[in-house]
């Protein structure tokens, strides 16, 4: 399937999954932590500078967000985990709404599980890579923010990864300052 990711538009926000846009096209789902990136993702793999809102602020994804990507799928921008100031707490709404969202999709493809490359996988992100597993749901790492590390600390975080059992070829390394590395993200999604 050959898709445009430049034909992409915001379809809605929603609380559950039971509120999703009608249609049978596949889902992409993304999950990270709350300040990983995911937002600029979406617009850097869109090629578009705005499609998704970006904050500085941790925690602003709160809800289920839609994104037709040329009539073919859905990229499905999902609630953060992690840190946010003002007391809210992501880990719960993020469990909430995935809860929801794995026990009533039926139309999830594939789940891109965002990591900042500056970063060791934290007790969350494992969770939710064994859980992926366990579920036998198709996953990959898409490791964010590649421009800012050096090949030391690249060469460190692959060998992190393997001693926590990640399948290398599972992991795709991204920078929005250099379009190329979306290549493989694009070539994946439209497998």
């Amino acid at each position: 399937m050959t898709i445009n990711f430049s034909n992409a538009s915001f379809v809605k926000s929603t609380p559950s999954i039971k509120e999703a846009p009608k249609g049978q096209y596949p889902e992409v789902l993304l999950v990270g932590k709350s300040n990983v990136g995911k937002s600029s993702l979406i617009n850097a793999l869109c090629n578009k500078k705005s499609l998704a809102y970006t904050s500085s602020k941790p925690g602003h994804t709160r809800l289920l967000n839609y994104y037709n990507i040329d009539n073919k799928l859905y990229l499905v921008d999902a609630p953060g985990y992690g840190y946010a100031k003002g007391g809210i707490d992501l880990d719960k709404l993020f469990s909430d709404v995935m809860n929801d969202y794995f026990t009533n999709a039926t139309r999830v493809k594939l789940v891109l599980v965002l990591l900042d490359s500056r970063r060791e996988l934290g007790e969350n992100d494992i969770e939710i890579i064994n859980y992926l597993i366990d579920k036998d749901i198709n996953y990959a790492l898409v490791m964010t923010k590649l421009d800012k590390i050096n090949q030391s600390e690249r060469h460190h975080l692959v060998k992190h990864l393997k001693e926590v059992g990640v399948d290398e070829s599972k992991v795709l390394f991204t920078s929005i300052l250099k379009p190329r590395t979306f290549d493989s993200l694009r070539s994946l999604i439209q497998m």
